[in-house]
């Protein structure tokens, strides 16, 4: 079902080894890919991805996502043409601007779209053998850039995004684009509909651009602490790391922001309500979160779940990624979807996430 997607080692693992059941539960139902997130902790991605190639068979895998200036673009552009060899055309390579306020503290340069661009196009460069002599861009200056001239991969691009100028320029630049949890319908048929408009403007095909809901999909079989977790927690920390973002993309209410920022606890709190928040933490701040926040995600039973994630197909999307579950989580609403799944409506679709 390459339709579908999941993240492995969703949240905080206990070790990065879990990701080898993960995959290996995730192929026995049939999920198409495998995203991979990275944090500076146990979750770097280059290790991460080449351990989900080694063990298995047919998933697409991408990094959803890495950043573009923590690495050279040598290492970079080597990395992924390993990994495309190691699992035979299955890997995509997803870039991201990461978070400013992490970057600022860590002493990184803020990452631009016009970075970001000009990226993309120095990898397509190397990944067809050029030899790259004195560039000078947006991405940084670099007297000479060159893999093995005999190189002629087709290796896609992915990436992450949220304001119309980075989704036109992944229409423009990119093969895949990775939207984001918590988007309302009418963000994600925006986010489609400026994709898609700006890789036709490009001459491209706008049907070859793949676009990725990240929807929430926490059934109710998982227990009531878990569930809270992956939906106050998660969407408070992004509030934390983004949330001017998160309100201005879905005409959300600023005032509504305004007070969870001010309220004391919120304030007082140090580090990531997803990562350390406590249940009785969480159910302090769950009255501070909109319903109709909370309401952009697949809840409720195995059929409420694929009732919901059918729609994002309806509303635009050309995948949808799983998100804040495991493959052995996600189970019950797999076996539901696959009962009713329409085959044809994605027949064109390959396993690597960006084909």
């Amino acid at each position: 079902m390459n339709e579908l997607g999941f993240y492995t080692l969703a949240g905080a693992p206990r070790s990065p080894r879990d990701l080898v059941g993960e995959v290996n539960d995730a192929e026995r139902l049939g999920l198409g890919s495998c995203f991979i997130s990275e944090r500076f902790n146990i979750k770097e991605a280059v290790t991460l991805s080449g351990a989900v190639g080694a063990v298995s068979e047919n998933l697409g895998i991408a990094t959803g996502v890495t950043n573009h200036n923590t690495r050279h673009p040598l290492v970079t552009a080597s990395y992924a043409t390993t990994m495309h060899r190691l699992t035979e055309g299955r890997f995509c390579l997803g870039l991201g601007r990461g978070i400013s306020p992490l970057f600022s503290a860590y002493g990184l340069p803020k990452i631009t779209t016009a970075q970001m661009e000009d990226f993309a196009g120095l990898m397509r460069r190397l990944f067809r053998g050029e030899v790259v002599i004195g560039h000078d861009g947006p991405a940084g200056k670099f007297p000479l850039l060159a893999l093995d001239p005999n190189f002629d991969e087709a290796i896609p691009l992915g990436v992450s995004a949220f304001g119309p100028a980075t989704l036109a320029m992944a229409g423009r630049a990119f093969d895949c684009v990775i939207l984001h949890t918590f988007f309302t319908d009418e963000t994600l048929s925006r986010c489609v509909r400026i994709v898609k408009e700006a890789a036709e403007r490009a001459g491209r095909d706008p049907a070859r651009v793949r676009v990725w809901s990240v929807y929430a999909t926490i059934g109710d079989h998982i227990p009531e602490d878990v569930r809270l977790k992956k939906t106050v927690g998660r969407l408070a920390t992004y509030l934390q790391a983004y949330g001017d973002l998160m309100v201005e993309t879905n005409g959300w209410d600023p005032e509504v922001l305004a007070r969870f920022r001010a309220d004391e606890f919120v304030r007082g709190f140090r580090g990531a309500f997803d990562a350390v928040g406590t249940t009785e933490d969480l159910e302090r701040i769950a009255p501070l979160i909109p319903a109709e926040w909370l309401s952009a995600a697949a809840t409720g039973s195995a059929a409420e779940c694929v009732a919901k994630i059918d729609g994002q197909f309806d509303l635009g999307a050309d995948g949808v990624i799983l998100h804040g579950a495991s493959p052995s989580d996600l189970e019950p609403i797999v076996a539901e979807y696959r009962k009713h799944r329409r085959a044809e409506r994605f027949a064109h679709l390959s396993a690597n996430p960006g084909g």
